[in-house]
């Protein structure tokens, strides 16, 4: 996960409202009201189509290079006219600062150590959020699917919860089979919200990527690792990759250029016109 953005932690909820018909009907000499309540069919979902031109703009949005068809951004940050919008949302972690209102409204949702602390990813200073029981899952799920509401009523058509492998940094206090779960259950929040969901990064996860529901995935740095072909193959080339390094990259257009979505960005994820920005496509 590269560096990106502090952002507000929390959007207001979305609701839907249910149609209703009224009906009269004579029965004799009585008249009675019936009520049929038609619910308003599930939104579309449509994933994103195999080699589009991709751009990562999680740390920024900023107008996309010619040719780009498909963005990720940040879900603070509005779609990009015209292009397929892929939602970011830190699902399995909280943002640096966010860990306080976890704290306050939601401390028994924050991953403790034995002391009782939050069990932190050191890499990105981020509190791992507690997947370990149906309970808390659910609870999470109310949430970060209350994220995943607005990123569709903002008008993005994918969302990306991020840090799906945070039990690879709980100590053993999570485990695989805990965060599939959890994901399941975003999966399906944005599904009936008209949303693809990404599996992002952890190829441990690939083998329950149908159970789960993803539709597509959001690699990074497959190419550094060799594992671009093992996304491919699950999901038919509907891949956006990241790579960080002039290796990663190289290896990733060389392999997979013709098939997949391939971006070279800096680890700030910076804006173009930001020092540091980097920006590249196979």
């Amino acid at each position: 996960m590269p560096n990106h953005a502090a952002v507000p932690f929390l959007r207001r909820r979305s609701t839907a409202v249910a149609g209703v018909v009224g009906a009269v009907t004579a029965l004799g000499v009585g008249v009675t009201l019936s009520y049929v309540f038609a619910a308003a069919p599930a939104p579309k979902v449509v994933p994103p189509t195999a080699n589009a031109a991709f751009d990562y703009q999680i740390g920024g949005p900023y107008t996309p290079a010619k040719g780009v068809t498909a963005v990720s951004r940040d879900r603070s940050a509005r779609p990009a006219d015209g292009l397929y919008n892929v939602c970011y949302v830190n699902a399995f972690q909280a943002q640096p600062d966010a860990l306080g209102w976890w704290q306050k409204n939601h401390p028994d949702l924050v991953l403790l150590d034995k002391n009782k602390r939050p069990v932190i990813d050191e890499d990105w200073d981020e509190a791992l959020l507690d997947t370990s029981t149906a309970d808390k899952r659910s609870r999470l799920a109310d949430v970060v699917g209350a994220w995943v509401d607005g990123c569709a009523k903002s008008g993005f058509q994918a969302v990306e919860p991020d840090n799906l492998d945070s039990y690879e940094r709980s100590g053993g206090r999570l485990t695989k089979a805990d965060n599939a779960a959890f994901a399941k259950l975003l999966a399906t929040r944005a599904h009936s919200a008209g949303l693809a969901v990404g599996q992002k990064n952890t190829v441990d996860m690939l083998p329950d990527s149908t159970k789960i529901g993803f539709d597509f995935a959001v690699a990074e740095e497959c190419g550094e690792y060799d594992e671009c072909g093992a996304y491919a193959k699950a999901y038919a080339d509907r891949v956006f990759v990241i790579e960080y390094s002039d290796r990663g990259f190289s290896r990733a257009c060389a392999g997979f250029g013709a098939r997949l979505g391939i971006v070279q960005r800096d680890l700030d994820v910076a804006p173009r016109g930001a020092g540091g920005h980097t920006f590249r496509t196979c």
